[in-house]
């Protein structure tokens, strides 16, 4: 379930990204944040895909990528999976 602030949305790889990290087991949500457009995300950078910045309280940070810029957004885990979750995640690629 992708749950959108005000006036937040993210594209189509944005969707599909967030479509993978809703399969993993374990995570209740994915909430997009702010959008950072252009294409300049650094020379060489991967252009789509996610990566998990840090665990918080609930859940972790994450950054998902695309051709058009970059999307925060914070990934609601189930209690006690968090660590679970997050090494899911960071293998998925």
């Amino acid at each position: 379930m992708v749950k959108r602030g005000r006036h937040r949305s993210t594209d189509k790889e944005g969707a599909r990204a967030i479509a993978r990290i809703e399969k993993v087991p374990g995570v209740k949500a994915v909430i997009i944040g702010q959008s950072i457009g252009g294409k300049s995300i650094g020379a060489g950078a991967e252009r789509v895909g996610f990566r998990v910045q840090r665990p918080e309280p609930g859940g972790c940070k994450a950054v998902i990528k695309t051709s058009r810029g970059v999307q925060e957004a914070f990934i609601r885990i189930e209690p006690g999976e968090v660590d679970r979750v997050i090494a899911a995640l960071r293998s998925l690629r």
